[in-house]
């Protein structure tokens, strides 16, 4: 059950991510509830790193829409780069 609740809090992440990120991003629906589980993840380990969570304790919502908002502009700029001729 856990597994879902973190799918549905990755997916509204995600959503809040992609609201705030100005420009448009193309993700589909997976897509951005992936980014936004891995924008929790990505918090959480800067977090531990910063010593500002302890060791399996939970990361915020916010954090976790910082996460994937960090996510979603390196993924940006990684995809117009890669157009360019």
């Amino acid at each position: 059950m856990s597994y879902i609740w973190m799918a549905i809090i990755g997916f509204v992440v995600g959503l809040i991510a992609r609201a705030i990120l100005p420009g448009t991003q193309s993700l589909g629906i997976i897509l951005t509830a992936l980014v936004g589980i891995a924008g929790s993840f990505v918090a959480g380990f800067a977090g531990r790193a910063l010593g500002w969570y302890a060791e399996g304790a939970p990361v915020g919502f916010i954090a976790s829409v910082i996460g994937a908002i960090v996510l979603l502009f390196i993924v940006g700029k990684l995809k117009g780069s890669g157009t360019s001729s």
